[in-house]
């Protein structure tokens, strides 16, 4: 009796295979969006920090702050967000995330609306509406391996977690490209804020109405079916013990740090040296669009192969070499070529390693949820994010009025960016020798699914051919 129920369950399971869903390819470009317009908002000033302070009439350190508060943001609130996903659920944390973005972006517009006169008090609404879109980072971005998981068979996962991942950074591509060529003067800045408000708000309709449930159906994979097989606070206990993830999120976090203040530091470097805006935020585009590229063509490479090891590894040693080239460069002047080929070539080998490290950390932790782990690694990047912003611009030193350089401060001088470019190459080149030499890991989950794949067409063939009662 009991032989016979088993081989009915096991032929019942065998007759449901995995399938996937259409309606994944529509979550995907609506976390896409969202990611996109997350980013943007994050970036809006730094391409115009100059223009800006003189707009608000503010200094460039108020003005980096409000980059800076999503980084300061998100190191409480990411454990929140590590939570919502994984025990909430996928559709909430889209759904809150988009709310959030929206929001904040419609009262960033508050600060420019001349009726309501303001006055000083127009920088506190600009502030206020990054923080609320600060607030939405995290849940935007731990998103994507979930999504990954949950509704893309493992043939396809680190490629839609690409996809969703490097929205991102295309929101900071298209802010260096944007803001620059909106704002060639300060009294342009309301028109930036209502362009960037337009898919914040989109994305916020999109996934209000389109998104219905966390997961599909059926499951596309077999880890699909345990992708939060684990409490939060049991899997947070695990992380913490496991000393290849803690490797992991230390290097790579560090890397995103990096990565993080050379976005929202590119103008400011520059222009010291007589770069202009356009300069800058070219920069800044071919940063991003580059590293778009190389994640790409990454992401494709290690979903037939399974290298992640090797390629994050080679990846991060090759950007630290292109950081201490920039690091070099952007101290001279008349080195625009060597500027753009040192940006670009940061940004593909860089930005190629954020979804595959993302994905490494979840085949790493395995079963703990996604969420979780790459949740941990979001906060110890922001932490290591602030305290390296608020170390650059410490070592700053301002230097008085100069005819070649390029920042519009006209009352207090430009700032003398030397140390802090070679202390963020020498960051990004320690980050990268601890990883190569220390980290390594077994792929838990890969391993799993190809033991219960095994397990099950094991069982299958043995009811096949077991004796008719």
């Amino acid at each position: 009796m009991e032989a016979g129920e088993a081989s009915s369950l096991l032929g019942e399971r065998s007759s449901v295979p995995f399938r996937t869903y259409r309606r994944r390819w529509f979550l995907l470009a609506v976390v896409c969006l969202l990611n996109c317009s997350n980013a943007m908002l994050w970036l809006t000033f730094a391409p115009v920090a100059d223009r800006t302070a003189s707009y608000f009439h503010i200094s460039l350190e108020t003005v980096n702050w409000l980059s800076l508060v999503y980084l300061l943001i998100s190191i409480p609130f990411g454990l929140v967000a590590t939570w919502v996903l994984d025990s909430v659920g996928l559709r909430w944390s889209v759904t809150l995330s988009a709310w959030l973005n929206m929001t904040g972006s419609i009262i960033r517009m508050f600060s420019v609306l001349k009726f309501l006169s303001l006055g000083s008090r127009s920088y506190w609404y600009l502030f206020v509406g990054q923080c609320l879109c600060a607030l939405a980072q995290p849940l935007v971005i731990f998103s994507p391996t979930k999504l990954a998981a949950l509704w893309f068979p493992d043939n396809q996962r680190a490629t839609a977690n690409m996809f969703a991942s490097m929205s991102n950074p295309l929101g900071i591509l298209i802010a260096n490209v944007l803001s620059p060529a909106v704002v060639p003067e300060g009294k342009h800045i309301p028109l930036m804020l209502g362009v960037y408000a337009i898919p914040a708000v989109t994305a916020c309709v999109l996934a209000t109405v389109g998104i219905h449930s966390n997961a599909p159906p059926t499951p596309p994979s077999a880890s699909a079916t345990n992708s939060t097989s684990q409490p939060f606070l049991t899997g947070l206990k695990m992380l913490l013990k496991n000393k290849s993830y803690l490797i992991l999120a230390v290097c790579f976090g560090g890397g995103i740090g990096v990565f993080t203040c050379f976005s929202a530091l590119l103008e400011q470097i520059l222009c010291e040296k007589g770069y202009s805006n356009v300069f800058a935020g070219l920069n800044g585009a071919l940063f991003t669009m580059c590293g778009l590229l190389g994640a790409f063509l990454l992401g494709l490479y290690v979903d037939r192969t399974r290298r992640f090891i090797e390629s994050t590894k080679i990846c991060f040693c090759l950007s630290a070499l292109a950081s201490i080239v920039f690091a070099v460069a952007s101290r001279f002047r008349h080195q625009a070529i060597t500027l753009a080929v040192a940006s670009s070539l940061f940004g593909f080998f860089g930005f190629a390693i954020y979804p595959i490290a993302m994905e490494l950390a979840v085949e790493c932790s395995y079963p703990v949820g996604e969420g979780t782990s790459t949740g941990l690694i979001f906060v110890v990047s922001q932490v290591q994010g602030v305290i390296l912003m608020i170390l650059l611009q410490a070592l700053t030193m301002r230097v008085s009025e100069d005819s070649s350089s390029a920042c519009d401060l006209s009352h207090d001088g430009a700032l003398d960016w030397t140390i802090p470019t070679l202390l963020l190459a020498g960051v990004c080149s320690a980050m990268a020798c601890f990883y190569v030499t220390f980290f390594n890991t077994d792929y838990k989950r890969l391993h799993a699914e190809i033991n219960r794949d095994t397990l099950v067409n094991a069982d299958d063939m043995a009811a096949e051919t077991a004796p008719e009662a």
